[in-house]
């Protein structure tokens, strides 16, 4: 019978067993570790080397590591039996065999994978058994080999797969090792005759509840772009358990026998072995990059591992971005062959009327126009039936979705096989066009039978420009998903807020799909608002002329085109004025609202806007983002309306002081004075809730006697962060001071309000977060944070060195190379200059910048900060010290150099100043 070694080249030039069995016999204990160290040492290395020159070997890197393993095993228990623990006399050795298990059993195994090893005896081990398995485990330690390993009897064994089915499924694949040939073949007969001979059924459902609570755990997409190459959705996993299926249900021996048994065909067995070899290739560089067991692709291995895999850029995408698509694509077969594989199951192996893991399913007769049900999920009655008439292929998940059915995964096969037959005709044809969005907008489930579409490839090919963004992934630490799986989630979320499910969350935006127009141009712009990423030029620019092409194909008016096309071009708008601009100053809505001019794009973008945050990954989307996002379109709603900007703006001050007024519960001549202390863009900048706290504080600070340098800390879970309000004599310097305090104390400042009294008082209200994102709440955090803004307030400038020691990129941010750009504007604002700093995100960043502006006899008026990812987008409204727009060309360069050097990380502006 053939091993799992056979095909293996040169096996001697990984390690030479009989030169290293003859040096061992003349070793001492630390001699014979040194020389199994080595050995395993110039393995790996002679490993490594053949992946770099065969960077898609896979599969035989991940052979050569389980060959690699076996020997260093069968030195080191030979050594220790007959060195460490010989047989004295004429007694006979114990019976004991090593037996590998799971991934190593299979012959399969990373760089730096867990040896699986089980211990195995007749009986209960003798006291000189013990010895030689203690010793030897030892002595495998000494190696830095990660051993998970066992010692049981051969009864013990049995018991442990039946009670198991994590023990089941690695004995499942156990191979022997060494020692004893006949208790191999004794735990074999036991296994197959005793366990596998049970209940196939039982076996399968466990294997598939363990799978999906696997993909959940995990994120449950295989469009993650930091995905788990080992456990996640469409990774090497999902192919073991196909295997371990046809093992356990058919004693297949080999991937190529489950086409001998009817589970897969020929061409999938195809897509199994590239799939396969792909996946282990990227394994085995993780691994080997990392210098340890590494399952997850991060971003900062990426790119190194699309090096060594010879990976080039085209077409404006990087060559990062192009490894990362073939690696989704590869995933995405996994998960096609999942599919067809667990159909063989369902006709097979689910009792009658039934599938594995589901419900009974009654078959109700519907009119399907020739589709049929099977177990209660559409199928195709023929191989001919989708080539006689293509649109069918787009039918088929429009009936999927009118109907709320599954579409079978010998169907879903077909209609990828046939995918091919969408050419031009089909993609001009109305009634594939009416069906296509039929399925993008519909209230029930369209991200579902999107998804379905996508993954048969029909999705690709009845739309070609989404068809380039399938599998693209951005190379950044904001989005995190692929641009298909981002799109296809905003579209799920658009309809969940129309159906009412998300009303607690998005009050405004469920109220506002309800006034639009056209639901059809809100749900084309979802589809088409990323349909140009990866290419040449603004993906904005480039999808707006892509969505003029595409709408009237679709079958949209003029009109309706126009405005889809609109809200392409500016998706992005509402959200980067919201994060990135005052919106407290009146230019900053006027120039807002002279690009929106209607209340219904104003709805449309805010909707718009709203998924495409929420869509981006799990925490993208928080409390103060909705809020200031909100607070933009409400603005601009009230401007439109009344259509006038300076009578708005009036009467919504006069609105605001009149609420606070009401809460505060003051004479009215106390809160006059309050008021005529502080100017309108207080009153537009700051929530209500935070108005009158202002107002308390500074009356209660007032009327103190001695020091008016005043500090207040107030967690607020509903805006995520914690508001931090100091009120003391302005001064220059002051931010700055503060900013460092607060990132010496852990702490992440996420927007800054900074207000001056008509006396000269600094009232500044900071919204800060913790190192997890969250609100400072614990009393000790609280305390600590607060002494140190006190500390920074009465004039304590922030310890150099420990902002340098803190100012290093953040976790993994270090793989995106982002050159700091500052951008001055002095049309945004009518008060103020506009400086916009990109630069890659660090721990006090934040107080340097600060710091560059303070040094520059400037004064920041109010800061804005936004992070994307690994990108930090700082905004600051800047007067001279004398309060006036900064004019002067000579002034704004010497501020512009300044910030350009200070967002600079301290390694590379030390050696840039050195150089000089």
């Amino acid at each position: 019978m053939s091993g799992p070694f056979d095909s293996l080249a040169n096996r001697r030039a990984i390690i030479d067993r009989r030169s290293l069995a003859d040096r061992l016999r003349e070793a001492d204990r630390a001699g014979a570790a040194a020389l199994l160290k080595d050995a395993l040492a110039g393995g790996r290395a002679e490993i490594a080397r053949r992946l770099l020159d065969e960077p898609y070997a896979g599969t035989e890197s991940a052979a050569a590591t389980a060959f690699l393993t076996d020997q260093i095993l069968r030195l080191a228990h030979d050594f220790v039996t007959e060195r460490l623990h010989p047989v004295g006399g004429r007694g006979q050795p114990e019976r004991l065999l090593l037996l590998a298990l799971g991934g190593y059993g299979r012959g399969e195994m990373a760089p730096y994978s867990d040896v699986d090893l089980s211990f195995v005896t007749p009986g209960a081990p003798s006291g000189r058994t013990g010895q030689v398995i203690e010793s030897l485990l030892y002595l495998l330690w000494d190696l830095s080999l990660k051993i998970g390993h066992s010692v049981r009897s051969l009864d013990e064994a049995i018991a442990a797969t039946l009670d198991d089915h994590t023990a089941r499924t690695a004995m499942l694949e156990s191979r022997y090792v060494w020692g004893d040939e006949r208790l191999h073949e004794e735990v074999q007969a036991r296994f197959q005759d005793e366990v596998v001979a049970g209940d196939v059924r039982k076996f399968v459902t466990e294997k598939l509840e363990e799978r999906e609570a696997r993909h959940l755990r995990m994120g449950d997409s295989r469009y993650v772009v930091e995905p788990n190459v080992k456990e996640g959705k469409g990774g090497l996993r999902d192919l073991h358990a196909l295997f371990w299926i046809g093992k356990y249900a058919y004693r297949v021996r080999s991937a190529a026998d489950l086409v001998d048994v009817g589970l897969l065909s020929k061409t999938e067995l195809g897509q199994f072995r590239r799939a396969e070899r792909f996946l282990w290739a990227v394994r085995c560089h993780l691994h080997t990059i990392a210098g340890r067991a590494e399952e997850r692709l991060t971003f900062d291995y990426q790119r190194e591992i699309a090096e060594r895999m010879n990976y080039s850029g085209r077409h404006g995408n990087a060559p990062v971005e192009r490894f990362m698509k073939h690696y989704f694509l590869h995933a995405r077969t996994v998960g096609d062959l999942t599919g067809a594989f667990l159909a063989q199951l369902d006709e097979r192996f689910a009792r009658r009327g039934r599938r594995l893991m589901f419900p009974a399913l009654r078959r109700r007769p519907r009119n399907l126009n020739g589709f049929m049900l099977d177990r209660g999920r559409l199928a195709v009655p023929s191989d001919d039936f989708l080539t006689e008439d293509p649109v069918r292929l787009i039918e088929a998940f429009q009936l999927a979705d009118a109907h709320n059915l599954e579409i079978h995964p010998m169907a879903l096969r077909a209609i990828a096989r046939q995918a091919r037959l969408i050419d031009a005709s089909v993609r001009a044809d109305p009634r594939a066009n009416a069906l296509f969005l039929d399925v993008l907008t519909s209230p029930r489930r369209p991200d579902t039978v999107l998804r379905w579409m996508n993954e048969a490839g029909v999705f690709g090919r009845f739309v070609p420009d989404f068809g380039r963004v399938v599998a693209q992934m951005q190379f950044d630490m904001y989005h995190h998903y692929t641009v298909d799986e981002h799109t296809i989630r905003a579209i799920g979320l658009l309809a969940r807020i129309e159906r009412g499910d998300l009303k607690d969350e998005h009050k405004l935006a469920t109220g506002l799909i309800k006034r639009i127009a056209s639901r059809r141009v809100l749900y084309v712009a979802v589809l088409l608002h990323d349909i140009a990423k990866g290419r040449r030029g603004d993906h904005s620019i480039v999808g707006a002329e892509i969505a003029r092409s595409l709408c009237p194909r679709f079958g949209l008016s003029a009109a309706e085109t126009e405005q889809v096309a609109w809200l392409v071009r500016w998706h992005l708008l509402l959200s980067s004025t919201a994060q990135k601009r005052d919106i407290s100053d009146p230019k900053t809505i006027h120039d807002f609202i002279e690009r929106v001019k209607s209340l219904e794009r104003l709805r449309l973008l805010y909707l718009l806007t709203v998924v495409d945050i929420r869509a981006v990954g799990p925490g993208t989307w928080n409390s103060w983002k909705g809020q200031l996002i909100s607070n933009l379109f409400e603005a601009a709603e009230e401007v439109l309306r009344l259509g006038h900007k300076q009578r708005g703006r009036q009467e919504r001050i006069a609105a605001v002081q009149g609420d606070a007024a009401a809460g505060l519960g003051w004479q009215e001549a106390r809160f006059s004075a309050h008021a005529a202390r502080l100017a309108d863009s207080y009153w537009l900048a700051e929530p209500p809730q935070v108005i009158e706290r202002n107002a308390r504080f500074v009356a209660q600070t007032d009327a103190a006697e001695g020091n008016r340098q005043a500090v207040e800390l107030v967690p607020q879970p509903d805006r995520g962060a914690t508001l931090v309000s100091v009120y003391t004599p302005d001064e220059p310097g002051l931010f700055y001071r503060i900013a460092g305090a607060i990132s010496l104390s852990g702490g992440t400042i996420i927007d800054a309000r900074i207000h001056t009294t008509a006396d000269g008082m600094a009232l500044d209200n900071l919204l800060v977060q913790d190192g997890a994102a969250e609100p400072f709440s614990e009393p000790h955090s609280l305390q600590r944070l607060e002494q140190a803004v006190r500390a920074a307030v009465a004039g304590q400038e922030p310890p150099l060195e420990r902002l340098q020691a803190r100012a290093l990129p953040l976790l993994r941010a270090e793989a995106f190379a982002i050159e700091p750009a500052v951008f001055v504007d002095n049309k945004a604002s009518g008060r103020y200059t506009v400086v916009e700093v990109n630069a890659r995100d660090r721990d006090a960043l934040l107080c340097e910048l600060a710091k560059a502006i303070f040094d520059n006899e400037a004064t920041i008026r109010s800061a804005h900060i936004a992070t994307y990812g690994e990108r930090a987008v700082d905004v600051f409204y800047l007067t001279d010290r004398d309060g006036r727009k900064i004019e002067s060309g000579f002034h704004l360069e010497a501020i512009r150099s300044s910030l350009v050097r200070a967002a600079l990380e301290p390694e590379r502006r030390d050696s840039e100043l050195a150089a000089e």
